[in-house]
């Protein structure tokens, strides 16, 4: 099954009515964006979950971008945990089942990367914080991206080894693997992320020789073959972040939809 829907839900106060929209549209699932800071309160959101699950849609969590776990100062990845961990406990009231987050950015040592230390302490840091979730007993899954920029941590190799090594889950968006790497090798990523869930982002994308630089709308064709390759033995949630981001899950559904694959 593939559930459809935006990178955005808006205020408290009228969250209720927009996924009633997006329910009414046939979109399936949201990511609510604390890109900035967590913005619900515990009341407003207990109210949007269950709202929600009326809905029958999932609800998914973006956390801040403040974020480096791998940061040579040891109070920024304090800090860095504790947003994470501030989106966790925000999705246990909402019923939100992971937070994505970008992991952190490449260490150095003198003029090259170190892609292994930095990988160290990313993956400290997710163990720490899922060490948290289970004494909270937060049914939260933490949900490390793909990243865009070729100077930033969190390739599909590096997201795939954090999936494997630590138990958590992963966001797989292709946008920013197009990006990073110049093409996109769909059989390859399926082989990397063998789980039966998968939390995934796309839209268009501009991009140069250091990766990303922006979203852009989503071109039908890009739709299309994301829709032919993705695999059909998982449960995928696409989450789109263009600036077009309901248009656009409402033409990818649409398009799946006439490609007959799927459950609606």
């Amino acid at each position: 099954m593939i559930r459809f829907g935006p990178a955005g839900l808006g205020g408290a106060k009228g969250a209720e009515a927009v996924l009633e929209k997006y329910a009414a549209l046939g979109l399936q699932t949201c990511e609510i964006a604390f890109t900035y800071s967590v913005y619900l309160k515990e009341e407003d959101a207990r109210r949007i979950g269950a709202k929600a699950r009326e809905l029958g849609m999932t609800l998914s969590i973006h956390a801040p971008y403040f974020v480096n776990l791998s940061s040579d100062d040891a109070e920024k990845r304090e800090k860095s945990k504790a947003r994470i961990l501030g989106c966790c406990e925000a999705a246990s009231w909402l019923g939100a089942d992971a937070v994505v987050f970008h992991p952190g950015y490449y260490l150095k040592k003198g003029k090259e990367l170190d892609r292994e230390g930095t990988y160290d302490l990313v993956r400290q840091g997710i163990e720490e914080m899922m060490a948290v979730l289970g004494k909270k007993k937060w049914e939260v899954k933490l949900a490390p991206e793909t990243m865009g920029k070729v100077n930033v941590f969190g390739s599909v190799e590096e997201i795939s080894r954090l999936s494997r090594e630590t138990g958590c889950s992963f966001c797989i968006d292709y946008a920013h693997i197009l990006a990073r790497e110049k093409k996109v090798d769909y059989a390859a990523i399926e082989q990397a992320f063998p789980g039966r869930l998968w939390f995934v982002h796309f839209s268009g994308i501009e991009y140069g020789e250091l990766g990303e630089k922006k979203h852009l709308v989503t071109e039908r064709s890009a739709w299309e073959e994301l829709l032919a390759k993705l695999p059909k033995d998982r449960e995928i949630r696409i989450v789109n972040e263009s600036p077009a981001m309901v248009e656009d899950s409402v033409e990818g559904l649409e398009i799946w939809r006439v490609m007959g694959k799927g459950k609606l």
